[in-house]
Order: C-alpha cells, then structure tokens, then sequence
C-alpha cells in the first residue's frame, strides 16, 4: 500500500483538509458570481447514467476507507482489511444481479444503493419471483421501487403476483402499471391489509388502481350533453368524482381518499373521465361498467362553434343600477381561428382540427386506448333530450346501479342545462344601494341543486317573483343584514331585477340568432378539400372506429354525418 495504514490514513486526511478548503473557497466564490454555482447532480444529463457509479469497485472500495477513517480512533484501521474483503464480495454479489437482471433501470439502482445491505438480505427470498417475471419489466420496476414494502409483506404479494388473476389482468395485457396488491383484497375490509390500511402515496407508489366503490365510469366528447347528464345525475343523489387535471399524484391522492369516505357514508358514486393528459392517472381507474356519451359528430363542431365563452371584458360581479344590457353585451364571446370573436365562425374548425382541439373535443378514443375498455354502454345525445330523457334514466336504473328518477321530476329531466350556462350565475353587489356589501345570486333555476339549503336563502318568494326559470339566492351569513336594509328598497330592487331577466332573455335571443347550424359546417366542407379530407380521416381512424364497432346503428341514425360522408364519397372517390 506504498507506505501501509497509517500512510493512508494521512493521506486521506490531506485529502480532507484541501476538499475542506476547496469548498469554503468555492462558496466564497459563488456570493460574488452566482452565475458560477455548480447545477444540482439530479439536474446533470448523465445523472442516471451516474447513479450506477454505486456499485463499481473502486467506489464501495472508497466507502469502506471512509468507514474505517471515520471510526479510526475505535480501532477502524484495524478493521479496513474485513471492510476491503467485504466490499469486493459484494461488489461480485451486485454484478451478477444486473448481470442476470438487465432490466434494472437507474430508478431501481437509487432504491438499491440506498440500502445495499437490507437489498442484500432480502435478495435471495425474492429472486424466485423476479425469475418468473423476469420477460415483463414494469412489475420488476415495481418490485424493487417499494423493496422495504415487498420484504415485510412478501407472502401476500408472492401470492397475489403468481396468481391467474395476476397473469390475466396485468402480465398478458402487458399493463404498463401493474398492481402490486390484488385489487379484491384490498377492496375487503375483512383483510389485513386492505385499502384503509394503505395511505394514498403509498398505494401510488404500488400502482394500486383506486377503490372501485362506483358505480360505473363516465366518458365521451364535448359538446354531447355532459352538463346536463351530470345535473341529471346531481338530481338522483350520485357523487360525480374525477381528475380535476393538476398535479397527478395529488389528484390520485384526493379522488383515492374521497372514494374510501364516500363509501363509509355510502354515497353513491360515479367517475367521470375528463380529457387528462397523465398515463397512469387512467390506467389506475379500474372499469368495471362504463357509459359513453355520443352525438353526430357535425352537431359536436356546431356546438364548438356556438359555444359561448367569457369574453374579455366579462365583469363577474354586477354593480346595482349598473346598465343591465352593456352588462350582458360584454358577457361573452366566441372562438376564432386565432382567439375571441363577437359571433360565431367557421374558420374556428380549423383549430378544431389541430392536436390540442381533437384530444380535447374528440377525446373519447384516447381514453378507450388507454383505459383498454373492452365493453361499453353507449347513449346518444338524442337519448337524453325532453321527454326521452326520463325513459333512458329508467334504462340506466336496470343496468347500473343508480336510483330510478321520479316521475314528478320530470320537467327537470326535460330542462335544457346548457340554455344559461355562460351567462348564469350573475352575482349583484348592492353595495351602491345600501352601503352595505351584501351580493345576491341570480342562476338557473334547476341548478338549485347547486346551492346547499344550509348555506343559501332563496329569494323568489320575498319579491314575489314567479319566473320558472330563474333562482335568487342570498348566502345566509347575509341573511339579517339584507332584510334588516333592503326592506326600503324592496320595490326598487325587484324593478332592477325584472329588467335584468328581460334583456337576459332579449340578449340570449339576440346571440340565438348568431348561431350556425350543420348545414353551415356541411357547406364549409364541401367548398375545402383538405378540411374535408383531414376531418374524414379523422373520422375514420379515430374517433369512430369504436362506435362503429360496437354501436353502427347509432352512427347509421346520424343525420349529419351520413349526409358529410355522402359528401366525400361524390367529391373525393
């Protein structure tokens, strides 16, 4: 060793002395250029590539100095000859592991080198299993992802792992998010180890799909009458629950905990997929049942283009005696080609067509690919529209599990949802009136359900206001104050808010008029060719090769489309 022991040790310590130097001259440095500060080694483009670093040689021969340094004055130079042996019999140890485990990714080397000692122990019992699957990589991954988590529950997984459940479900679909628990166990309370017993991390972390305590998952494009679907669903007591499209882990976490309260209070629930773009969030939705909404595709580009959004200039709250019909003007918008329009426009298609509009107006194929839905109730919009709106709950209440509607409901079931949707609520602050800041609330009427009694005071009755369309509210930490200072005013109030519904309803016919119908669309793509021909391609590969497989008659009833694919047999044959 050029010198022996205590030759090393010396040099190890001049070794430490000038690092100690080197870093409180870098540090000194970095105040006056910042610029200078080295990047953090997660953040370096080699840092996985780096992480295996860990288990060469020279490396676990530099910890084991280290170790017989930091405890030389307990004898550790004594002890450097056992630490050396130590460390080549294990570096041999690691290097026939990844020899015969190849698939070990950087994310697995982290875990591994951040308990080498308890991986060492434990190997032996879990390389059985990891032979088995060794040809089906997201499983190992997993396995060596919650290592400590395997070896104090290997039986239950070892037996979960080489089941048929297992082989059929995960390994033979080659699911990229293999669960590392069997999901019938977990939903059992009678077990152990069941899903109240595992924390939301955690159960990401193992790739565990979340409690299947719905009903049935919801799905389909926009503009076919989602809105009013869920305002349906609101009305027979069922939760809607979904991915409200932030942080993944974090949405995982919210729906995985709201679905385990939602079943101690025994609510009934349903899941609805929203356009989302992280992989795993859908691949961990277990679907049992699932319903999918679908509309002519023409109709769906129409209710695109109509659709009213808030424009610019969109005031949120209403100052009293404010001009009711400036106040509406400025409410809304459309969408252009390239941003906010003051009536609708055919040219908007066009953005319709790019990546971002199809995944978000024609979603409902992405989500078949990656949620791998085998089987599908489907229901047109037609379906859901006045007086069949009833019989199709009816039909729903035989094949899912929801409560059977109420035949005394059933103008709320006939209720157009979308009528008032950008325009509603309007919030009214009376400060100007009373010097008081107290704010009413003016919505659709059958979104009452919207509004918890504890929380809302309706006013329809104290103004003696009879419109069957219209809702007002007053939040009750208000309550004493507005009937206490308003009484004076009651008169003026009222004319206010009459004035208000008249030129809402007078505004909304005025855009009603604005509004293109499927002919317009039809005409459109008759005079453009690449349109044409992009939107029939699309048609064709995409968004309509499940329905078509499962449900032609539904796409034979479709007026519009048959009429646009007419179109392109005569133009572009």
């Amino acid at each position: 060793m050029g010198g022996g022991y205590l030759t090393l040790f010396k040099k190890l310590y001049n070794i430490k002395k000038q690092h100690k130097k080197e870093k409180q001259i870098y540090q000194e440095t970095i105040k006056v250029f910042p610029t200078l500060k080295y990047p953090e080694l997660k953040q370096c483009p080699d840092y996985n590539e780096a992480l295996k670093c860990y288990f060469h040689l020279s490396y676990m021969l530099g910890e084991a100095l280290i170790k017989s340094y930091q405890s030389w004055y307990r004898g550790g130079g004594f002890k450097l000859y056992s630490y050396i042996k130590k460390a080549n019999k294990e570096f041999k140890l690691f290097q026939d592991i990844f020899k015969e485990f190849d698939q070990i990714n950087s994310n697995i080397i982290k875990a591994i080198a951040n308990n080498k000692q308890l991986f060492l122990k434990e190997f032996p019992k879990i390389k059985n299993l990891l032979n088995i699957h060794k040809d089906y990589t997201p499983i190992i991954d997993n396995i060596f992802h919650n290592f400590d988590y395997v070896t104090k529950n290997f039986n239950l997984i070892e037996e979960w792992l080489l089941s048929n459940d297992f082989n059929e479900k995960y390994k033979k679909e080659n699911h990229p998010y293999p669960s590392l628990l069997d999901p019938k166990k977990l939903n059992d309370e009678k077990e152990e180890i069941n899903y109240k017993s595992i924390p939301a991390e955690l159960a990401w972390e193992m790739n565990l799909p979340l409690p299947d305590n719905y009903e049935f998952v919801f799905w389909g494009s926009h503009g076919v009458g989602n809105f009013g679907f869920s305002n349906f669903m609101k009305k027979l007591d069922m939760i809607c629950i979904y991915y409200k499209n932030n942080d993944p882990i974090l949405d995982y976490c919210d729906c995985y905990n709201k679905l385990l309260l939602f079943k101690k209070i025994n609510g009934k629930i349903y899941f609805q997929i929203r356009e989302y773009f992280n992989q795993k969030n859908y691949y961990l939705i277990d679907v049992k049942n699932n319903l999918c909404l679908v509309r002519d595709p023409i109709s769906i580009l129409k209710a695109f283009l109509n659709l009213n959004r808030r424009n610019i200039n969109f005031i949120d709250e209403l100052e009293f005696d404010f001009n009711v019909n400036v106040f509406l003007k400025n409410r809304i918008a459309y969408v252009d080609e390239i941003g906010k329009t003051e009536k609708p426009t055919l040219n908007a298609i066009n953005r319709v067509l790019e990546n971002h509009g199809l995944s978000y107006y024609f979603h409902d194929v992405l989500t078949v690919k990656l949620l791998n839905i085998k089987n599908t109730y489907f229901i047109d919009m037609s379906e859901i529209l006045h007086d069949k709106t009833y019989q199709t709950l009816c039909r729903l209440n035989t094949i899912f599990n929801i409560k059977k509607p109420n035949i005394k409901d059933s103008k709320f079931y006939k209720h157009n949802f979308g009528e008032y949707n950008t325009w509603l609520p309007i919030k009214i602050n009376l400060f100007n009136l009373i010097r008081k800041k107290i704010i009413i609330i003016i919505d659709d009427k059958y979104k009452a359900l919207d509004y918890k009694e504890s929380n809302y005071v309706k006013l329809n009755k104290f103004f003696n206001f009879k419109s069957d369309k219209f809702i007002i509210l007053l939040d009750k930490s208000d309550q004493n104050l507005f009937f206490e200072h308003t009484k004076p005013f009651k008169d003026r109030i009222k004319k206010y808010l009459n004035n208000l519904f008249y030129s809402l309803e007078k505004q909304k016919n005025i855009e009603k008029n604005k509004k293109l119908i499927e002919e317009d669309i039809l005409l459109f793509f008759k005079n453009n060719h690449f349109l044409r021909k992009k939107f029939m391609q699309i048609m064709n590969t995409n968004h309509l090769s499940y329905i078509k497989q499962h449900r032609p008659d539904i796409v034979a009833s479709w007026k519009y489309y048959q009429e646009f694919e007419k179109m392109c047999e005569e133009l572009d044959s």
